[in-house]
């Protein structure tokens, strides 16, 4: 019966890898349904696998290597398509925009399926049912989103790992192993069911079946003695700072008035509750002085002044004008009480057509520009040094930029808290915002600091240094939240990909040394 269903072209290169690929999706925020990936992986794995045999003998003899593109082009078109269609929700906002939707939803994940039509097309002529073949499939997804987030802007979003999101304690081996090398670990486990497929004895499935019990149990186990233990530690901690995230939720809206910002000024106050005698740093999202830039803003400094104290700290996000270039930067501003820059981070990694146009002057010919309002694009930050005020470390990330963990890897080795601002009403009411949030546990256990992270129209929290969430706004409410933050004196963290290429180098050797053996 198996066999009459392998037989067909159509539903084997088509149907069957596009249904695998929507179905990821739900693994990851908000659904978690991570233990569908145990059934998905070893299905993919597996008809990679049967399409060698069946293009020599069935599929009309279609070129082998053709069908192995086709499949993986289709199960990766799949894949990017149900993650990321909501992207497209940022298209609607304006009239020019709008005519792209139908290609942004085409075109990203048809190109982002390259990744995986690539990989599959190269590594098939050399998958057979045994276990070093899942070490060398599981190596090359790997490899494959590695380079995905490295290559042009790159683009790290949803790695296999991330399904993982709502499980803290079996993400903690996260600080030794760094973010590539737990997902090639995680992509072998969500591969290895793979073996009910092969010709073993039912004593060695049983065998491979316990060994992945035991892992996940082990994982659970060191992560659950490293959220005791630094339960422990944080209570030993005497330094703390008062922090305030602060969620306006303001709407997305192209053209306020001048009046209209310092309306959402005053909401920000309001929504702050500032505390004159408490030192706190108060952090609110990017996003809600959209379209104006620090120097326009400069009038409505007696809002913060009569409301702020010097004990007080602003984090905000805004543009900001480089005089001599004469174009603008997105930043993230520190200001006092006096409305002064005490510091300030350009953002690094801009987003393709949300903050800079390609090959601007061809695209502003046909009406085009970036999708964030006002300036033309915006100039892209230089490495920067983090942000101190008085003995806080600060490494700040805007926006889209918590999805690298290069800045994770490139931190001070002081820092001891990540802020990141955001403005996620681009995304609406979808999967987005969800999938944004989630990166954030994953830096502050790499990076052993609390994370702390305010989104307009979002998802903001105080997550502390082991990924556990503490407290949190949801996308609908709005507020503040507050807690005086431990100021975590650690090093404890994965600072390069080494334990990454160690692995990969581990399981090309072990299939080197199997497919040998087998030769003799």
């Amino acid at each position: 019966m198996l066999d009459k269903y392998l037989n067909n072209r159509f539903l084997i290169l088509y149907f069957v890898p596009f249904t695998l690929g929507s179905l990821t999706v739900f693994s990851f925020e908000p659904f978690n349904f991570t233990i569908i990936n145990f059934l998905l992986l070893p299905i993919l794995f597996y008809l990679i696998v049967i399409i060698k045999k069946k293009s020599k003998s069935t599929y009309r003899k279609k070129p082998y290597k053709k069908n192995l593109f086709i499949f993986g082009t289709t199960f990766g078109f799949s894949f990017y398509l149900s993650g990321l269609f909501w992207i497209t929700h940022s298209l609607t906002f304006d009239e020019n925009f709008k005519i792209l939707i139908p290609i942004a939803l085409i075109f990203i994940p048809l190109f982002l399926s390259l990744f995986f039509s690539i990989v599959i097309l190269l590594l098939g002529p050399y998958l057979s049912l045994n276990l070093s073949s899942i070490l060398i499939f599981s190596g090359a997804l790997a490899i494959s989103d590695f380079i995905r987030a490295k290559v042009l802007t790159g683009f790290p979003w949803n790695l296999w790992s991330y399904s993982f999101s709502w499980a803290t304690e079996l993400i903690q081996i996260l600080n030794v192993t760094g973010l590539f090398a737990f997902n090639l670990i995680i992509i072998t486990l969500f591969t290895l069911p793979s073996f009910l497929f092969f010709n073993y004895s039912k004593k060695k499935k049983l065998s491979l079946l316990a060994f992945i019990i035991i892992t996940f149990f082990s994982l659970y186990i060191y992560g659950n003695y490293s959220l005791n233990q630094n339960d422990i530690f944080l209570k030993s901690q005497k330094e703390k700072f008062n922090i305030k995230v602060v969620s306006p939720n303001f709407d997305l809206k192209y053209g306020l008035s001048i009046n209209e910002i310092e309306s959402r000024l005053k909401k920000l106050v309001r929504y702050s509750e500032p505390n004159k005698e408490i030192k706190t740093l108060f952090i609110w999202p990017e996003g809600p002085l959209s379209g104006y830039s620090y120097n326009e803003i400069l009038d409505l400094k007696e809002v913060i002044n009569k409301n702020f104290s010097n004990k007080h700290f602003i984090i905000f996000g805004i543009n900001r004008l480089d005089s001599k270039k004469k174009k603008y930067y997105n930043s993230l501003l520190v200001i006092n009480n006096q409305f002064e820059i005490i510091q300030q981070y350009n953002k690094q990694k801009l987003v393709p057509f949300g903050e800079f146009l390609p090959f601007e002057k061809l695209f502003n010919n046909f009406g085009l520009k970036k999708i964030t309002e006002g300036h033309g694009s915006f100039l892209k930050g230089n490495d920067q040094k983090n942000i101190i005020i008085e003995k806080l470390s600060i490494l700040p990330l805007i926006c889209y930029e918590v999805i690298f963990t290069k800045f994770i890897q490139q931190a001070d080795q002081n820092t001891n808290l990540i802020v990141n601002i955001s403005e996620d009403g681009w995304f609406g009411d979808t999967i987005g915002p969800h999938q944004h949030f989630s990166k954030g546990i994953f830096r502050a256990i790499e990076q052993n600091s609390f994370f702390i992270r305010s989104a307009n129209k979002g998802i903001s929290a105080i997550i502390n240094n082991k990924g556990e969430v503490i407290k949190k706004l949801s996308k609908s409410e709005t507020g503040n939240i507050e807690l005086e933050v431990p100021l975590i004196k650690s090093n404890e963290k994965n600072q390069n990909n080494l334990i990454f290429f160690i692995l990969l180098f581990t399981y090309l050797l072990i299939y080197i040394i199997f497919n040998k053996n087998n030769e003799k």
